[in-house]
């Protein structure tokens, strides 16, 4: 079911999500807003996904996603969370984060403990990380959606 979205672009204003990410797991992510997580297909099927993430104008970098309900954390509400596979000097609340999901790496699933979550992330980045050299991923990182004309905010 995930594979007929894939590739699915995306862009939209990067917003202050749980808080979670950066300081529990040590893996910062960048939450969408809500409006941009219900325009996402409603059938497109809750997990871990991999693509291509650009911040503003920036560099294309490699991303693992999540979309769902966090079943760890409990949320009532889905979101989409985006780990991008570099690091930052500084937040970028505010700024426009585009996004390409390529592939769906697995359903999203509950674990026994935070160490064993952060486990399972580690090993979802490794995976992305080695399908993402593979050419049919590989070309997407120099899609035209990527290049934002200058000082324009897209939104969609």
């Amino acid at each position: 079911g995930a594979m007929r979205h894939l590739p699915y672009f995306c862009r939209g204003e990067v917003v202050k999500g749980f808080g979670r990410g950066s300081k529990e797991l040590g893996i910062p992510t960048a939450n969408f807003s809500e409006q941009v997580v219900e325009s996402f297909p409603s059938d497109i099927p809750t997990g871990i996904y991999y693509g291509w993430a650009c911040v503003g104008n920036g560099d294309v970098h490699k991303m693992v996603l999540s979309i769902g309900w966090n079943p760890f954390y409990k949320n009532i509400k889905k979101s989409v969370e985006t780990h991008i596979i570099h690091t930052f000097k500084e937040d970028f609340y505010g700024e426009i984060l585009s996004i390409v999901i390529t592939g769906y790496i697995r359903p999203e699933k509950n674990f026994g403990s935070l160490d064993a979550l952060i486990l399972a992330i580690q090993e979802d980045i490794e995976e992305a990380k080695r399908q993402l050299d593979l050419p049919e991923h590989l070309k997407l990182k120099e899609d035209n959606f990527f290049h934002l004309p200058e000082g324009k905010i897209v939104n969609n």
